[in-house]
């Protein structure tokens, strides 16, 4: 509470400040147009970073990392009695200490004689670190903001580039932020990498990559999990992508026959309905299609498969006839049904802004030259958009790829390598998700297989979106 105080007061200060400076700047060239090399608002702006910045950041270090350095502090004096106890009871006792000191509740472990004192006297000093740490913060803040003002307030001048300086520090912000996700984004593939690298020592990537059995709860015994190709990640990615061709097989003539209707056929009144009840689709959460997959799609196409089955029993297609007659609720079909719903508002929204963004005077000249609307779109329209409705088309991919709710509520969980759409399956990301649930031991292989097909994964994604760019940078050539 007192950390949002100080930011607010802060913001406040910094208000004031960008007041002064703007005020000073003003005062400098009353009545002289033209006389200032930036406009006041950019000198107060200047005055107002100086003065807030360092103090904000001050403030947030001391939120974000303030309990470690109690937690450091606390432990940089152990008593006799601690030092006797057990690395993990060390833990327990010094967790202890500062939920005392923080007005929490300690763990139910019973401390007595000396451990009693020792818990009580490093309750009282985690307290006091903690005051410590907090004003000398906030003391730390009004001095940096002072003195920022100090420095910045004297230099308005009428010839003082006060836009140069403050569009550098919205180019240092710029450049921490880029620097930020190509950061995050190097942590993510290194996390990926080492895990795997990890995994890889214990189950050879051959038997990874090509093996036919999934069944990671064999590999609990150490003496098994190699010889018995437990790890074998065809299933996943056979039902990864027969799910996701089953959805793509829905979604893609719809949401791309709905973006030309839309696009080129309905009247404005028509298209500002028709567009945001189908955009209503992208709003609902996986789990109500994976209950709508689970409830009521599932429970309709096992009927009707098991009521075909049943009519042909007993006909030349009896086999068929008799698999099709014990057809569970959760399959392939089902699962990439539903997903292809839900991904129709992907293809079909942004394949619509697409066309619409193709110049009007393509279309006035075929129809000029005697092609008709429907040639038109065809011939002119659908290859100048085709970039973006690649585009569209891979974010469906994906999307479809990612999905975890819907195939675990309406695929099932067995790992089968199927082509058949009536047969349960499951995906990586499920997997993902199984393996990674509850408590785990990340020096097994059955978790660490985790990361292994998440590294996977992300290769073939990247694979297909270097196939797309390729595609995109094709067509955008030509018509560009």
């Amino acid at each position: 509470m007192l950390t949002w105080i100080a930011l607010l007061a802060l913001f406040l200060f910094s208000g004031a400040t960008y007041a002064f400076g703007r005020r000073k700047a003003q005062a400098l060239v009353r009545g002289q147009k033209g006389a200032l090399h930036s406009l006041p608002g950019y000198h107060g702006s200047y005055v107002a970073l100086w003065a807030g910045l360092p103090a904000a950041l001050v403030v947030l270090a001391a939120a974000m990392f303030g309990g470690r350095m109690e937690a450091a502090l606390l432990r940089a004096d152990i008593p006799p009695a601690v030092a006797a106890l057990q690395g993990q009871m060390q833990d327990v006792f010094f967790d202890d200490a500062r939920a005392l000191a923080h007005g929490g509740q300690a763990s139910e472990t019973a401390y007595d004689g000396d451990l009693r004192v020792a818990l009580e006297a490093k309750a009282q000093q985690a307290k006091r670190l903690e005051q410590l740490i907090r004003y000398g913060a906030l003391a730390a803040g009004a001095v940096l903001g002072l003195a920022g003002l100090a420095l910045a307030y004297p230099r308005i001048s009428p010839t003082f580039r006060a836009r140069n300086r403050v569009e550098g520090w919205i180019a240092v912000l710029f450049i921490a932020c880029a620097v930020t996700a190509i950061l995050t984004t190097v942590g993510i593939v290194a996390s990926l990498v080492w895990e795997s690298w990890r995994f890889f020592q214990s189950v050879s990537p051959i038997d990874f990559l090509l093996g036919t059995d999934w069944d990671p709860q064999i590999a609990m015994r150490s003496d098994q999990y190699a010889t018995k190709g437990a790890f074998g990640a065809v299933p996943l990615f056979v039902g990864t992508f027969l799910i996701m061709l089953i959805a793509m097989i829905v979604a893609a003539p719809i949401g791309l026959f709905s973006a030309i209707y839309l696009s080129e056929y309905a009247r404005p009144l028509t298209r500002g309905v028709v567009k945001p009840l189908l955009e209503i689709l992208a709003g609902v959460p996986t789990v109500v299609y994976g209950f709508f997959a689970a409830l009521t799609v599932g429970p309709i196409f096992r009927e009707g498969f098991n009521s075909l089955g049943r009519l042909m029993i007993g006909g030349p297609l009896d086999g068929l006839g008799l698999y099709l007659s014990q057809v569970q609720n959760q399959m392939a079909l089902v699962a990439g049904a539903v997903m292809g719903i839900m991904l129709i508002p992907f293809v079909s929204s942004l394949s619509d802004d697409i066309m619409n963004a193709v110049p009007q005077s393509l279309r006035d000249g075929s129809l000029a030259m005697g092609a008709t609307r429907s040639e038109t779109v065809k011939k002119v329209v659908l290859p100048a958009a085709l970039p973006g409705i690649m585009a569209a088309m891979l974010l469906a991919v994906s999307r479809a790829i990612g999905e975890t709710m819907i195939v675990t509520m309406a695929a099932g969980l067995q790992a089968k390598t199927t082509l058949n759409p009536l047969d349960t399956v499951t995906t990586v990301t499920v997997q993902i998700v199984t393996l990674l649930t509850g408590d785990q031991e990340f020096d097994s292989p059955k978790t660490l297989s985790a990361f292994g097909l998440g590294l996977t994964l992300f290769v073939v994604t990247f694979i297909l979106n270097v196939i797309a760019l390729r595609i995109v940078q094709k067509y955008r050539e030509q018509y560009d």
